[in-house]
């Protein structure tokens, strides 16, 4: 079994309200029958949770112990959960949602009692739950999260309880309510939250699922009393999108290694081991069983398997979701992973380095951003960049006085031998800039790149960007939405060849895709700047800063 905890499940056990909670899932109050199974083969039939559900359930609830000065508050306020397709995540998650938000079900420690010698907490419900849950569309609703919630409290004994609605679910007694929000929410929508869920954060990669994110984060400490937490449930997510699941693996990976402080996360990651070799039939077989731990003996395992055997079938994706690995889509143009391995903090491109320019932008829309590249290092680094607001504000519009700024500054600072522009809306600026940055001989260094015709031009660049990346010849700042951008562009397949090799560009995965891929291209001209520089035996000695520091001069950093 492959399982990254965090924290590790401790020798000792905390104390944890969970066992009370699962006996009130399966059995209700008092016994008198408790929820059902949610849209599937078992719809309506009653509750039997797993070895694994219920140890998750446990972990959930953990408490401080009595001795403690936080005694019986809630351990964790947020809960990560990472499982692969088809193991009922959104099903579990409906399962706290109606146990959150019951008048009967023990989620908070009201008390303490003593059995065999140790004492151990006693629930009871929140006092007027408020349960946001964010869907990524409104269409989502119909499919996902409270569709489920819906369908098991129709179904159930405890579903007396709740007065259920297609966009809230309440208490019958009218203090406390579920609803759903199918936008990102603002301070009031969050002002009272008990228990906030997020489902399918692997998905929630635009700027306003984001920021929903961190808005719901930020007002879980509004209600003390309430002990409030959140609950995120996702698959394995794909490298480089910058979803709210791959901040959160980060995050728990930085906190596992002692980087971070944070004794309120917990996350759990369930995956098919990486050395399963998924190319044959008896490995993917193992992998399947080995992601779904307990859920495999009621999985369709063969039909998993089987999906893989299509000729069409886009494999990486499938052992993504299915094995719960996480894997670098095969449509990416570029290894979002390796790129965020290629950081390199500690360093600064002394001022006039001889450095090479990349430039990609739309003035209205999208993002605009300008990328360097050192010639003598490989080292890239975002000069200056401008994202479009989400939601859309009229009138927002990239100031080419900025922009015309930055470059200026780029072309003073450093010694900039080419600077790549790709003209899709600024023209008028890169004219004005050939016009304006000439080399000895009088001939422009900016070189405008077309959209239209000799794609095979781009398409080089593309291909040698990111054999860049796989050889680990390039570096560079860490830059997060530089990463965005590069994780976001996919390949666009050209009619043509490359060294007998399929040719590709790089497009946005889709016309309406949140993410845009401006600093790619950026990144992508930059460097075949540099390449270009190299080809031409261009090179350190050429550098104004070399120039001066081989003459002598002090503080050449300062000529500038």
């Amino acid at each position: 079994m492959s399982v990254f905890s965090v924290p590790p499940l401790e020798e000792e056990p905390w104390p944890s309200l969970g066992w009370q909670v699962v006996h009130w899932m399966e059995n209700g109050p008092s016994g008198r029958g408790g929820l059902c199974f949610g849209p599937g083969d078992l719809l309506g039939q009653p509750l039997v949770l797993d070895d694994e559900r219920k140890a998750l359930i446990y972990r959930a609830y953990e408490v401080y112990p009595p001795d403690h000065p936080n005694a019986g508050r809630r351990r964790f306020n947020r809960v990560v959960l990472s499982q692969p397709k088809g193991v009922g995540k959104t099903e579990m998650l409906s399962f706290f949602v109606a146990a959150e938000l019951s008048p009967s079900a023990p989620v908070r420690t009201i008390d303490w009692t003593v059995e065999r010698g140790e004492r151990l907490p006693v629930g009871g419900p929140v006092a007027s739950p408020y349960i946001p849950v964010v869907a990524l569309t409104e269409e989502q609703s119909s499919d996902l999260g409270f569709a489920v919630l819906l369908a098991i409290l129709e179904r159930c004994s405890i579903g007396e309880e709740f007065d259920a609605g297609l966009e809230r679910v309440m208490r019958r007694n009218g203090h406390g309510k579920a609803v759903l929000l199918a936008a990102a929410p603002d301070a009031r929508d969050g002002a009272l939250t008990t228990f906030q869920v997020a489902d399918e954060t692997h998905h929630w990669r635009s700027p306003r699922l984001v920021q929903a994110h961190r808005t719901m984060s930020a007002n879980l400490p509004k209600r003390k009393e309430a002990d409030a937490w959140a609950l995120e449930t996702t698959t394995a997510y794909e490298p480089g999108q910058g979803s709210v699941a791959e901040k959160a693996r980060a995050y728990a990976e930085k906190v596992h290694a002692g980087l971070i402080h944070d004794p309120k996360l917990f996350y759990f990651h369930r995956q098919a081991s990486n050395d399963l070799d998924v190319t044959t039939v008896e490995g993917r077989r193992a992998a399947a069983i080995e992601a779904r731990g307990p859920a495999a003996s009621w999985s369709n395992v063969d039909a998993i398997v089987a999906q893989f055997d299509d000729p069409s079938a886009d494999v990486v994706f499938l052992d993504r979701v299915w094995f719960n690995r996480i894997r670098q889509g095969s449509n990416r143009a570029f290894d979002a992973a390796r790129w965020e391995q290629l950081v390199r903090r500690d360093y600064e491109v002394p001022a006039g380095a001889l450095i090479t320019l990349g430039f990609s932008g739309v003035r209205r829309k999208n993002a605009t951003v300008l990328v360097g590249t050192e010639i003598s290092t490989g080292y890239q680094w975002e000069l200056a960049s401008w994202e479009a607001p989400t939601p859309a504000q009229p009138g927002w519009e990239v100031s080419e006085a900025e922009l015309d700024a930055a470059v200026a500054d780029a072309f003073k600072r450093w010694d900039v031998w080419r600077l790549n522009a790709r003209d899709h809306s600024w023209q008028g600026a890169i004219d004005k800039w050939a016009g304006r940055y000439r080399d000895e001989d009088d001939k422009p260094r900016v070189v405008a790149w077309h959209d239209t015709g000799q794609w095979l031009r781009p398409a080089r660049a593309c291909q040698a960007f990111a054999q860049a990346i796989a050889d680990r010849e390039v570096t560079h700042d860490g830059s997060a939405r530089l990463a965005r951008h590069i994780g976001a562009a996919c390949k666009r397949a050209l009619q043509v060849a490359h060294d007998e090799d399929p040719a590709w560009t790089i497009q946005k995965e889709s016309a309406d895709a949140p993410v845009p891929i401006n600093g790619a291209w950026a990144a992508v001209l930059s460097w075949q700047a540099r390449r270009d520089a190299l080809a031409l035996g261009v090179g350190p000695q050429d550098s104004v800063y070399n120039q001066r520091a081989e003459a002598g001069e002090e503080d050449v950093l300062r000529w500038v």
